[in-house]
């Protein structure tokens, strides 16, 4: 409806507002990334396979990219939990921060921020689903059909509307980059317990569906995130073994973590979560 709304009105409205509801837009696609739509490939939401299936034709349109195809990258994600290249410059995990980094280290931030986007290779993806069930990767394909059916629309409606969307469109989903980067770096791909980095502030946890639960979500990624606190407190002793990595900030401004005082897995422990 946000987006329906935004078009209609859009004749009407001064530049500026249209600014502030893309601004709004771009910081939804960040926030139902990492809360409704990741939350929903992990345990979906609905008894009912069509209620499930309608609703990720639905999250599609609203995020603009195929929920089917999502999960299946998401899913290599957990499998190589951002794994350094093997001997042949592969990782597992498509996603991984040292996919395109140098030596061994993790690449620069910057541009697996703002280059993540035009990187991810759907026809990849669907063929890999379809060698696996062919009639998941069709209602992949119908997802991807679907939401640039939605888009093409827009653009015959009124194509400078799509002027002011597609580059908040862009945005959100490279913050979303901004806040995979951040869940991995300086975590330990060698280490299950150490795989995620964690950040304990309840107010991000709160909004964020306990997303900040990170090393606890890939070390129990079935576990739903009403319970990732309790996974915490089952494990806590032995991530401060394993040398979880915590930061203090929020993940999506994991960049300013080097201002605040140095924040480890055993303050973590001893403390608990921090009110940030």
């Amino acid at each position: 409806m946000y987006l329906i709304g935004w078009l209609l009105l859009f004749p009407h409205l001064p530049w500026w507002t249209s600014v502030l509801l893309g601004a709004g837009y771009a910081v939804y696609i960040l926030w139902n990334v990492d809360t409704i739509s990741h939350n929903f490939l992990h345990n979906p939401f609905f008894r009912s396979r069509l209620l499930n299936r309608l609703f990720s034709i639905y999250e599609s349109l609203v995020i603009g990219f195929s929920q089917v195809l999502y999960k299946h990258v998401h899913l290599r994600h957990h499998r190589g939990n951002s794994d350094k290249p093997d001997a042949s410059g592969e990782t597992i995990d498509w996603l991984s921060i040292y996919r395109y980094g140098r030596n061994g280290e993790a690449e620069n931030v910057w541009p697996y921020m703002w280059l993540g986007y035009f990187r991810d290779d759907a026809l990849a993806t669907y063929r890999e689903i379809k060698q696996r069930d062919p009639r998941e990767a069709r209602w992949g394909a119908t997802e991807v059909a679907a939401f640039v059916a939605m888009y093409g629309g827009a653009f015959l409606l009124n194509w400078k509307f799509m002027l002011y969307f597609l580059p908040c469109y862009y945005v959100g989903h490279s913050l979303s980059n901004l806040i995979g980067y951040y869940l991995h770096y300086g975590a330990n791909p060698e280490v299950p317990l150490a795989w995620g980095v964690s950040s304990y502030g309840r107010l991000y946890n709160l909004f964020w569906f306990n997303n900040g639960y990170h090393a606890e979500h890939h070390y129990q990624p079935q576990v739903h995130w009403t319970k990732m606190h309790e996974v915490y407190e089952r494990f806590k002793e032995a991530q401060r073994k394993a040398g979880v990595h915590v930061i203090r900030a929020p993940h999506f401004l994991g960049f300013l973590d080097i201002l605040f005082p140095s924040h480890s897995a055993v303050a973590s422990a001893e403390n608990g979560p921090v009110p940030l």
